[in-house]
């Protein structure tokens, strides 16, 4: 996946003037943080600088991964969608996609972090006429209801930073905000995972329908010690490799996510849950459908099904006759 030229071109521009070796220590300085300290709700960006180096090591996978869970949403919600509410937005990676998929008409970011609003709205000031008309509004997602209402509410790596009673409050308000689709993005992890397990559970009592990734409203079938999660790949610039030390040209983000909406919309009918295995004439599919999970081989003798099974990835709908 590559990141729209704007984006690139916004990112980069950020850079005048930022030594390298600057920004390689906000990066590892970063990592570290999130590493370590997420789940207790701290502040872990508040310079400039390690705005701008957020966003050129994490805000292309957020993209990537947030533009893969919303297609995957979109290509079953049949909705009209108008405005976006992006909530915790750092540096704007959820609008991006967003804008990237949709005709939007109005976007908001809530952002806690005064630095990461500033170089969120600068970057988005070199992309869309949405882009640039977006209204940033400092938020902190632990302390005050959300008053602004959209169709298109998304939260992206946000939640994991809370603890667990913060958690569920915060994913009641993003609920309440949303008018048609409420997304919740979350590191493709054990603990990424059972977060959305659990506020999956706790929203389906409060009334809403799941949209993806599941095919089914039922209890989850996956055994206690395995995980639900996806995985985009996202095109790499040079300087991104060598603030992440990485040699290959493209990074693998791993992300969990929920889709959950107001009304009832189409579920997948089957969801691929891991990477397919081709064999000679033949490709083995895990799936999760409302039957369970189940393994699903597919022959060459199936026709157009076998030519569907050959391009399809993990995440990917399929249909098993």
């Amino acid at each position: 996946m590559e990141l729209p030229i704007e984006l690139k071109l916004a990112i980069e521009n950020q850079l005048v003037g930022i030594k390298h070796s600057k920004l390689a220590q906000d990066a590892q300085t970063l990592s570290k943080k999130y590493r370590t300290e997420s789940g207790h709700g701290k502040r872990l960006l508040t310079e400039s600088n390690e705005a701008v180096a957020y966003s050129v090591v994490r805000m292309p996978a957020t993209y990537g991964a947030v533009y893969s869970a919303l297609k995957y949403t979109l290509d079953l919600a049949d909705c009209n969608i108008e405005s976006l509410l992006d909530v915790g937005a750092g540096t704007g990676a959820a609008s991006w996609a967003a804008d990237s998929l949709i005709d939007l008409k109005s976007i908001v970011c809530l952002e806690r972090e005064n630095a990461m609003r500033e170089v969120g709205q600068k970057m988005m000031s070199e992309g869309s006429q949405f882009l640039r008309r977006a209204k940033w509004i400092e938020y902190d997602l632990t302390k005050a209801d959300i008053t602004e209402k959209a169709d298109l509410v998304i939260a992206s790596y946000v939640l994991n930073e809370l603890d667990d009673d913060e958690r569920m409050k915060a994913a009641y308000k993003l609920w309440k905000a949303t008018n048609k689709i409420t997304l919740i993005i979350e590191p493709g992890t054990p603990v990424g995972y059972s977060h959305l397990k659990k506020i999956r559970e706790y929203l389906l009592g409060e009334g809403a329908h799941i949209v993806a990734p599941c095919s089914h409203e039922n209890n989850c079938p996956l055994e206690q010690d395995d995980w639900c999660h996806f995985t985009c790949r996202v095109q790499r610039s040079k300087l991104h490799r060598q603030l992440k030390e990485g040699e290959v040209p493209y990074e693998d983000e791993k992300f969990a996510y929920l889709a959950i909406s107001r009304e009832p919309y189409r579920t997948a009918d089957a969801r691929i849950l891991r990477h397919p295995i081709t064999g000679k004439g033949r490709i083995t599919l895990d799936i999760c459908s409302i039957d369970g999970i189940k393994k699903v081989n597919i022959f060459k003798r199936d026709g157009d099904l076998y030519k569907k099974a050959r391009k399809a990835q993990c995440g990917d709908e399929i249909l098993i006759k």
